[in-house]
């Protein structure tokens, strides 16, 4: 069998120790002597002794340090201007990779040049799909049925279709596991440091797609995903999380929606987003 192309993996870390080092022991046991992949961490300025635990227990793998906590966007940024490798895979710490996704979803982009970004199947610990990695692009009416409307929810496109067990063409993927191709990457200037944490991945594919790549789903290989465990950790993070991901909604609308429709309208989504970001900082104070 002829040696896999290269492929860096990154992986940005904030405070999760052991998070990261069941992930890297996953990637361990997952990688084969066929493979030839270079790993690099980039390190949120955590102070959980997450580097020097890394640099002892695996060796082989990259660090790179930053002084503050930079944000997922600008994190991987950090790592993604350095490769010189034809792909690249930005993978996050809470998750656990089981063998022969990584090679299968590497061999796919690989072999279809048109493909900017692929994804596998992302589950949840409990089984369930990570609706995250198959997702519409939001609009006002899908977003006010994902987020208002809990009867009418299983009716917006932004989270919830009819999802096929066969290789397709999806709108966004998870920043969780997005396999993409260097050129493609290179070609839309990576990830938008404008989103700190949440958002980055959903603008990255709307750029991918204007750019004319495609971003595929493969649910025939999977990772499990234990989202949420830095993000709602702690009062503060979930503080922080409150505040980033209604902030993402805001800006990726400003960006790429709100010139589409009517001023009114616009007011009705950044009041709804207001509305919904003062309600999730109340349940993050106090449960």
């Amino acid at each position: 069998m002829n040696k896999k192309s290269n492929l860096t993996i990154i992986i940005l870390n904030h405070n999760v120790k052991q998070l990261l080092l069941n992930c890297l022991s996953s990637l361990t046991a997952a990688k084969t002597s066929q493979d030839d992949w270079e790993i690099i961490v980039v390190d949120n300025a955590s102070h959980d002794d997450s580097v020097p635990t890394t640099q002892r227990i695996f060796p082989d793998v990259k660090i790179i340090s930053c002084h503050k906590n930079v944000g997922f966007a600008a994190g991987n940024n950090i790592a993604l201007k350095t490769i010189t490798s034809e792909f690249v895979l930005l993978l996050n710490p809470d998750t656990i990779v089981y063998p022969q996704t990584i090679q299968t979803v590497l061999q796919y982009i690989k072999s279809h040049s048109d493909v900017g970004a692929a994804t596998c199947r992302v589950e949840l610990p409990d089984g369930t799909l990570d609706y995250s990695c198959h997702r519409h692009f939001p609009d006002p009416w899908n977003s006010f049925l994902h987020l208002y409307s809990w009867f009418f929810k299983k009716f917006s496109k932004y989270s919830n279709s009819d999802i096929t067990d066969t290789i397709h063409e999806i709108d966004a993927l998870s920043g969780a596991f997005a396999m993409i191709r260097t050129q493609a990457g290179r070609h839309v200037n990576w990830l938008d440091e404008d989103y700190f944490f949440n958002g980055e991945d959903i603008d990255f594919c709307y750029k991918l797609k204007l750019s004319g790549w495609k971003v595929m789903y493969i649910p025939g290989v999977k990772i499990t995903h234990f989202k949420g465990s830095s993000a709602k950790a702690t009062r503060s993070t979930r503080l922080a999380w409150s505040r980033n991901s209604t902030h993402a909604m805001r800006l990726f609308y400003q960006k790429h929606l709100a010139a589409k429709y009517p001023a009114l309208l616009n007011y009705l989504v950044y009041a709804g987003i207001y509305l919904l970001q003062t309600v999730r900082k109340l349940k993050a104070r106090y449960n």
